[in-house]
């Protein structure tokens, strides 16, 4: 499609973005993914450094929301999609196309 641009609407908590075929994807929001990477980093700390019962279910259910929130199969998948989702989020044409600042 000679001259197709890509429009980025904001919808909710997510971003709805057309594809290569004009399409509508909802992208994930980067400050939500953002959060939910930096909790799940410092429930891990915390499970290394002393087992808790209650870290290792609220670890559970960052995992599956991360897992749900990036569409992975697997944390270790949905880790890999949310840091090029924030990479992405980086770059200067994301700023000028009225991407959002990661500042959280």
């Amino acid at each position: 499609m000679e001259g197709h641009t890509a429009c980025v609407v904001s919808v909710g908590s997510g971003i709805r973005s057309e594809n290569q075929r004009g399409r509508f994807v909802l992208v994930p929001d980067p400050k939500a993914v953002r959060q939910l990477l930096t909790l799940y980093a410092t429930l891990r700390i915390a499970q290394a450094e002393r087992y808790s019962l209650h870290a290792a279910r609220e670890l559970e259910g960052v995992c599956d929301a991360l897992c749900a929130t990036m569409g992975a199969s697997g944390v270790h998948e949905a880790i890999v999609l949310a840091d090029a989702l924030l990479d992405q989020a980086r770059t200067p044409d994301a700023e000028e196309e009225g991407g959002l600042s990661l500042a959280v």
